[in-house]
């Protein structure tokens, strides 16, 4: 029945929690007659029922209070039963603004990710008060995307109190209150970033994907902002270092800002494109995150400086007399690389030599808008699988296998052939990709070693 429906609402635990949640911090008492058992006086076992006011609310939040009077300890206890979180924040950010926007902030960076944090199901947003009444749990517009990692409140006297969920969402007062916030979170993390490394590369760690997301979300319109922010492996330092620093120690008259993609830092550096890169001194920015590519792509450049995958065709480290003799030695053997396309079919748009390579006798390589990590990562998403690159072949000209191949050409093209898909097959294994057909790979090795 309604009656008893509604009778919860006469329970004192329950009126004390509603109090609790909403109001705990509105500045007049709220006071509620409550009965208590005490000894009786003068009894050592006599218990008495009496009734007397209880004080439900806090009165005084602490993000009122000046932020010199706080203790380290008062903001690390407040976070964990607010947000139930068992460790302390990583970062604290309370600060009052006054004029357009008018209100109290009292936001924390986490630690660590929430269990749910990378799934679809997780809300981001901040608890939003006015004049101290708690109005909306989550207020997911208070936060973009991008910092949606953020836990804390607002607290602002310009909203009304019985505003509708539908009116706040179009409230201008709101979304001035989330501009500045963005600002605020933004500038903290840059000066996190600059006074307290360490702390910073621990919070990159757990969240520098999201800085990602956000760097090519929403077509890039955030990307300017957070570019500062981004974070990659270094190859010549051995450690994560930003895009402003990659460019203060480029060599002179590079133009461009080397990365490679892989799985990991070990399986980059293993990359024969990558070991050529490096023996020619320059540094290359090591990309493990599967977003990683896809939010330079969506930078483009960095300080005029073009961002450039050294495992694609626009590498162009050689001089003008290499050049030609490359270009030479693709023209002079043109039918025997055609012979070793026709051999691996759609797997590869074009066999070339190149003398990119310095130990390793062959590579894939990519041209076009997809790379061959970007291709791995659209096919793992639903509906992705027609993401293809356009795959090369890249034969080492100055590797012993050169002449081999050629030797081939003139007395032995099937066993051309076979070296063509060995070639490729071992081109694959190398990019840290799967072989299409182990058995068949065994057995042209087993044929070659039995000849």
């Amino acid at each position: 029945t309604d009656e008893e429906k509604y009778s919860q609402f006469l329970e004192e635990y329950t009126i004390k929690t509603i109090v609790k949640k909403y109001s705990d911090y509105v500045r007049y008492p709220i006071k509620m007659t409550v009965e208590k058992r005490r000894l009786k006086d003068g009894s050592e076992d006599e218990y008495e029922t009496v009734k007397e006011d209880e004080t439900l609310n806090s009165m005084i939040p602490l993000w009122k209070k000046n932020k010199k009077e706080i203790k380290p300890e008062e903001y690390e206890a407040f976070y964990k039963d607010k947000f139930m979180d068992y460790e302390k924040p990583l970062k604290v950010i309370h600060y009052k603004t006054e004029g357009q926007a008018t209100y109290d902030a009292l936001l924390f960076i986490p630690s660590h990710a929430p269990f749910d944090y990378y799934t679809k199901e997780y809300e981001k947003g901040l608890q939003l008060y006015s004049k101290g009444v708690l109005i909306m749990d989550k207020c997911k517009d208070l936060l973009p995307d991008h910092f949606s990692f953020v836990k804390g409140l607002v607290d602002s006297e310009d909203l009304s109190l019985n505003i509708s969920r539908e009116v706040l969402q179009h409230d201008h007062q709101l979304k001035l209150i989330a501009k500045t916030i963005e600002k605020k979170i933004d500038s903290e993390l840059k000066k996190m970033l600059e006074t307290d490394r360490e702390t910073y590369e621990k919070f990159f760690k757990v969240f520098g994907m999201q800085i990602k997301f956000g760097v090519y979300s929403d077509y890039g319109i955030h990307k300017d902002s957070l570019k500062d922010l981004l974070l990659f492996y270094s190859s010549s330092e051995k450690k994560p270092v930003t895009l402003k620093e990659y460019v203060s120690r480029m060599k002179d008259g590079q133009k461009d800002i080397y990365y490679a993609a892989g799985e990991t830092t070990d399986k980059i550096d293993m990359l024969p494109q990558v070991d050529s890169v490096k023996d020619k001194g320059y540094e290359i920015l090591y990309l493990t995150d599967y977003v990683d590519e896809f939010a330079l792509r969506a930078l483009n450049e960095y300080d005029e400086k073009t961002f450039v995958n050294v495992c694609t065709e626009e590498v162009d480290l050689g001089t003008e007399e290499e050049k030609e003799a490359l270009k030479k030695e693709n023209e002079d053997n043109a039918d025997m690389l055609k012979e070793m396309k026709d051999a691996l079919g759609e797997n590869v748009h074009e066999v070339r030599f190149t003398d990119k390579l310095k130990d390793h006798p062959v590579c894939l390589s990519s041209e076009g808008a997809i790379s061959l990590e970007m291709q791995k990562v659209l096919n793992s998403m639903p509906n992705g699988k027609d993401a293809k690159a356009t795959v090369v072949l890249e034969i080492n000209s100055n590797h012993p296998i050169a002449e081999k191949l050629k030797s081939l050409y003139k007395d032995d093209k099937d066993g051309l052939r076979d070296y063509a898909k060995i070639l490729y097959a071992q081109a694959r294994l190398i990019g840290g990709m799967s072989v299409d057909d182990p058995v068949e790979l065994s057995n042209l090795v087993c044929n070659l070693m039995t000849k």
